[in-house]
C-alpha cells in the first residue's frame, strides 16, 4: 500500500468534494471569527454536529484514502520534531524516534480489547498524569466517553491509518484528525500507552490532545480539570479542601451518581512526583474513582477511593489494601470494595483526602451534582474580549477605568424556589489567543454581579462610571486567580443584574467565554450592544461662505476636466489644509485612494468640486473633534480617548466594534493618529449609509459580486 503526505490545497480538495461545507477555506481575522459565529448559529460546534479543527474532515479523507489505496499523514501534525516539541527529551533520545504505525509495533493491533479500562493506562515519559487520570475519569462514564472516542474505528478491511477525536475546546465541539504514527523508541510507545501492546486507543486519544494543544511538549504539566471540561464541555466546580464544604461528602456522593468526573491533586513537595512516607506522590494528579459509606465498630465511616495514574504506588495509611480495618466491616462491603492488588487504585477516609489533597475538581454536564433534587438549568453563553485600552478596565481598585470592561445584562424571570440556597452559577474561562498551550499565560481574573435599580431600569447601553461609583456590587470574586476558569455559585431574586467580568489589572488583553446557568428563566445579552451597532448620522452644519472658499480653492488645484486624483488629494492634505496638524508623515496614497472611493458618489476614480467639499467638511469635523478629546495633549488618541471622540462624535460603537478599530487603525504602541482617524471614521459612516441602503430595514443578502465590489472599492 502508499503512502501520501496531505498538503493544505489537498485536504481542500478532498474535502470540496465529499462536503458542502468544507472546501472552501475562510478568510483571516475578522471573517473568520464572523463565519465561526455563524457556524454556531446554524448548528455546527455542538456534541452530535463538531467543527472540524483545521477544516478536516474525517469522512471525505477517509474516503479519499480508501479510494485511492493510500495511508494517511496529517500534515497538520506531522509525524516529525516538531509535533514532538522542544524540552521533553534529550537530543539523542529524539534522534532515536521513530513513528511507526500499530501494525508496525504491534502484530495484531486493536483499536479497543474488550472494554476501555482505568487499568489498561500507562502513562509514559511525559509528565502528563493530569490528562492521565482524567482519562481515568472519563472510562466510568461512558455516554461522555463514547462521544469523545468514537467506537466505529478499528483495524479491519477500511483502515487507512486515520482515526479521529472530539473534544469541547472554548465555546464548542471539535473533531480532531489524525494519522496513527505514534513516536517510538526501540519499537515501544514513549509516552501513553496501553498495558496489553495490542492496543491503542490511549495512545491514540493522547496524540489527537496533542494536536489541540500544539505538541506533546505542550502537555506537559496541568490540572485534571482542564481535560475534564474538554472531554464533557460541562460545569467545572473546584473546590478548596483546606477550606472544604461542611457537606463536601453529599456533594461528592451526588456528583458520583451524577455521570461526572472527578479528579484532585496532592500537595507540593520539595520536588516534584516524590513519594511520601505515606506512599501518595508530591504535586501529582489523582483520579476520585468513587464514594462508599460503610459501618466500622458501630460508627458510619465516609471513604473515598482514588486512582494514581501511574497504575502503581499506593495510599500506606488507614483503610489503604493491608490495613485491618477492612476487617471491622461487613463480609459484603469487603468483597464489594476491598482488591489487594498494586494496581495504583485505594480507599481512604475523607478526612484523610481533606489531609493529603489540595483541590478537588469535579465537571458534570450539568450542575445538578451541587445539590439535592433535580432542577432544569437553563444556559447562556457569550464570548467577548478584554482589549487594552479599551474594554480592559480591570477590578475596582481602578475607578477610572473599571466601568470601561465588557457589560452583560441578565434579566431573571419567575419566582425562586422556597429555601433556596443558590440558584445561578457563573463561569468565567479564558480564551487562549496563542496555538501552543504552553506559550498561555492565564491571567488573574474573576467577575463581579450588580443589580440594575429603577431608575437605571430604562438605561440603553454601556453603563457609565458614575453607576459603578454609587452602586456595590450584590456578588464578587473574593480571589482573582490565575486560573483557565472561575466560577461563582450566587442565590440571586428575579430581577435585572449587570456582569461585568474582568482582569485583575487594567489594560490586559484577552479573551474570554462568560457562561451562566440558572434555575429560572434568564435572558442575557451584551450591554455594549443595546444600539446594534447603528451610528447616529452626524450633522455637519455647511458655511456657504467656507464652501465657496473650499470650490475656489478646488479649482487652483484640479486638473483641466476639474476634479482630484488620489495623489493630488494626498499634497492638498498633507501640505495645505491640514499642513501642521499631522505628526506623523501625513496622509498615505493608499488612505488618499481610500477617501476617493469613499466619496466618488460619480465613480471616476476622482473628487469632482462638490465631492471633494464634502469630505473637505468632514474631514474638518473630525479634527476637530480629535483634538477636543486628544486631552492629554500628544497629538494622539489613546485607545480610552477614542471611545470618547466617538461619543462625542455621535457615533454608538459596540465593545467588539471598538476593539477591532483600534487593531486596524492604531498604532503598535496603542495611539491613534490624526490621518488614522479620519480615515476610520470617514469608512465607518460610509460603510454604515452603505448597508442603510441595502439593507432598506431588512434583512441583508448580498450577491458575491456586490460584496466584493463594496470590499475592493472602499
Amino acid at each position: 500500500m502508499f503512502r501520501v503526505i496531505f498538503i493544505t490545497s489537498m485536504v481542500c480538495f478532498c474535502e470540496f468534494d465529499y462536503s458542502l461545507n468544507a472546501g472552501v477555506m475562510p478568510p483571516p481575522g475578522v471573517c473568520l471569527n464572523i463565519m465561526e459565529a455563524r457556524h454556531k448559529q446554524e448548528g455546527f460546534g455542538v456534541i452530535d454536529n463538531p467543527d472540524r479543527l483545521f477544516n478536516q474532515d474525517y469522512q471525505a479523507l477517509k474516503q479519499y484514502c480508501l479510494i485511492r489505496r493510500v495511508w494517511y499523514i496529517d500534515d497538520t501534525f506531522p509525524p516529525d520534531r516538531s509535533s514532538i516539541g522542544e524540552g521533553i527529551l534529550n537530543p539523542s533520545d529524539v534522534a532515536r524516534i521513530k513513528w511507526l504505525r500499530p501494525g508496525e509495533i504491534s502484530p495484531n493491533p486493536f483499536f479497543v480489547l474488550n472494554e476501555m479500562s482505568r487499568f489498561d493506562i500507562g502513562q509514559g515519559s511525559l509528565e502528563n498524569c493530569w490528562f492521565v487520570a482524567s482519562i481515568g475519569a472519563l472510562t466510568f462514564q461512558n455516554h461522555i466517553l463514547h462521544h469523545v472516542v468514537p467506537h466505529d474505528q478499528r483495524f479491519d478491511e477500511n483502515y487507512c491509518g486515520l482515526f479521529h477525536f472530539r473534544f469541547w475546546r472554548f465555546g464548542k465541539w471539535v473533531d480532531v484528525v489524525i494519522d496513527d504514527k505514534l513516536p517510538t523508541i526501540d519499537g515501544r510507545l514513549i509516552f501513553v500507552h496501553s498495558k496489553n501492546s495490542d492496543e491503542f486507543w490511549p495512545a491514540l486519544l493522547e496524540k489527537a490532545y496533542a494536536k489541540v494543544c500544539g505538541s506533546y511538549t505542550d502537555m506537559n504539566a496541568g490540572s485534571p480539570a482542564e481535560a475534564m471540561v474538554d472531554f464533557t464541555g460541562g460545569v467545572h466546580v473546584c473546590i478548596q479542601l483546606s477550606n472544604a464544604p461542611p457537606n463536601l461528602w453529599g456533594l461528592m456522593y451526588r456528583a458520583g451518581k451524577s455521570h461526572t468526573l472527578m479528579g484532585c491533586g496532592t500537595h507540593q513537595g520539595t520536588s516534584a512526583n516524590d513519594v511520601l512516607p505515606n506512599g501518595l506522590v508530591s504535586g501529582h494528579a489523582y483520579t476520585v474513582t468513587g464514594v462508599k459509606q460503610m459501618m466500622s465498630r458501630g460508627k458510619l465511616v465516609s471513604l473515598v477511593r482514588l486512582w494514581n495514574p501511574w497504575g502503581k504506588g499506593e495510599w500506606r495509611g488507614d483503610w489503604s489494601d493491608k490495613s485491618l480495618l477492612w476487617q471491622t466491616v461487613s463480609a459484603e462491603d469487603r468483597k464489594m470494595c476491598l482488591t489487594v492488588s498494586d494496581d495504583g487504585e485505594f480507599w481512604m477516609t475523607i478526612e484523610d483526602f481533606c489531609k493529603c489533597y489540595v483541590d478537588l475538581d469535579i465537571c458534570g454536564l450539568d450542575p445538578d451534582f451541587l445539590e439535592e433534587g433535580s432542577a432544569q438549568w437553563k444556559t447562556s453563553m457569550q464570548e467577548g474580549r478584554w482589549v487594552a485600552g479599551t474594554t480592559a478596565g480591570g477590578c475596582t481598585n481602578n475607578r477610572n477605568s473599571f466601568w470601561t470592561n465588557p457589560q452583560y445584562r441578565v434579566k431573571f424571570d419567575g419566582q425562586c424556589p422556597q429555601n433556596q440556597a443558590e440558584n445561578m452559577l457563573v463561569s468565567l474561562m479564558q480564551k487562549p489567543d496563542k496555538r501552543n498551550r504552553r506559550l498561555v499565560q492565564n491571567l488573574h481574573i474573576g467577575l463581579y454581579i450588580f443589580e440594575v435599580t429603577e431608575q437605571y431600569k430604562e438605561h440603553k447601553g454601556k453603563f457609565p462610571a458614575t453607576f459603578f461609583r454609587t452602586h456595590a456590587p450584590v456578588h464578587q470574586t473574593k480571589l482573582f486567580l490565575n486560573a483557565r476558569e472561575v466560577t461563582e455559585f450566587v442565590l440571586l431574586k428575579p430581577g435585572e443584574y449587570l456582569i461585568l467580568p474582568s482582569t485583575f489589572n487594567p489594560n490586559e488583553t484577552a479573551s474570554f467565554i462568560l457562561t451562566i446557568y440558572s434555575k429560572i428563566q434568564t435572558y442575557s445579552h451584551n450591554n455594549s450592544d443595546d444600539h446594534r451597532n447603528e451610528p447616529q448620522r452626524l450633522n455637519h452644519v455647511k458655511d456657504t461662505k467656507d464652501d465657496e472658499n473650499r470650490r475656489s480653492f478646488f479649482h487652483q488645484y484640479s486638473d483641466k476636466y476639474d476634479e482630484v486624483d488620489a495623489e493630488q488629494l494626498q499634497i492638498l492634505l498633507n501640505e495645505k489644509i491640514l499642513k501642521g496638524d499631522l505628526k506623523s508623515g501625513g496622509f498615505s496614497i493608499d488612505a488618499c485612494c481610500s477617501m476617493v472611493a469613499l466619496m466618488d458618489t460619480s465613480i471616476t476614480g476622482k473628487l469632482n468640486s462638490e465631492e471633494f467639499v464634502r469630505l473637505w467638511r468632514k474631514i474638518i469635523t473630525y479634527r476637530d473633534i480629535f483634538f477636543r478629546t486628544d486631552v492629554s495633549r500628544t497629538g494622539t488618541l489613546s485607545l480610552s480617548e477614542l471611545r470618547n471622540a466617538f461619543i462625542v462624535a455621535g457615533l454608538k460603537i459596540s465593545d467588539d466594534m471598538l476593539n477591532l478599530m483600534a487593531l486596524r487603525y492604531g498604532a503598535s504602541s496603542g495611539q491613534m493618529t490624526l490621518e488614522s482617524f479620519i480615515s476610520l471614521v470617514l469608512r465607518l459612516s460610509c460603510m454604515h449609509k452603505i448597508f442603510q441602503q441595502l439593507a432598506d430595514g431588512k434583512v441583508l443578502s448580498l450577491k458575491e459580486s456586490e460584496w466584493m465590489y463594496i470590499s475592493m472599492y472602499t
